[in-house]
């Protein structure tokens, strides 16, 4: 289910009365692949509640930009929402139009925050908010050669 930020930060306050663990990840999710899916599989899998916080479509175009020589995103942000909702591991999207979700992160203040595996730790964004909460940062590794720039590759070539 698709949420709005206001809606979001409502539900995760709630969610946080009744003991429930909230994990949270971020990403475009352009071209949803194997990757994608083990990654969010094992996310859900840290919590009780998992919330994707999906870039806008004006945030990927600044962070992708042409990648793969194919201007992104190549899906609309509620399309790729709304196939990230359709996952049995996705419990709540949220869509976000800055480059960093740290606002975001800031306002959910989930339990555990979680990314993939070209994420250290120390370079996860919003990782001291949640820190200092007694939060934890997990970091999943890559499902090797899967990446939708590869896809876009392939396709290309």
């Amino acid at each position: 289910m698709l949420l709005s930020q206001p809606l979001a930060q409502t539900l995760s306050a709630e969610l946080r009365k009744a003991g429930k663990t909230l994990v949270f990840t971020n990403g475009c999710f352009d071209i949803l692949h194997l990757g994608h899916t083990t990654y969010l599989e094992a996310a859900k899998k840290l919590g009780d509640v998992l919330i994707v916080g999906v870039n806008s479509d004006n945030s990927v175009r600044r962070l992708k930009g042409n990648a793969g020589g194919v201007e992104r995103p190549v899906n609309s942000q509620s399309d790729r929402a709304a196939v990230l909702s359709a996952l049995r591991s996705v419990d709540y999207t949220c869509v976000f139009d800055e480059d960093t979700p740290f606002e975001l992160i800031s306002a959910l203040l989930p339990d555990v925050l979680v990314k993939g595996g070209d994420y250290t730790p120390e370079t996860i964004v919003g990782a001291d908010v949640v820190r200092a909460r007694g939060g934890r940062v997990v970091v999943i590794p890559f499902v090797e050669g899967k990446s939708t720039t590869r896809i876009i590759e392939r396709i290309h070539t």
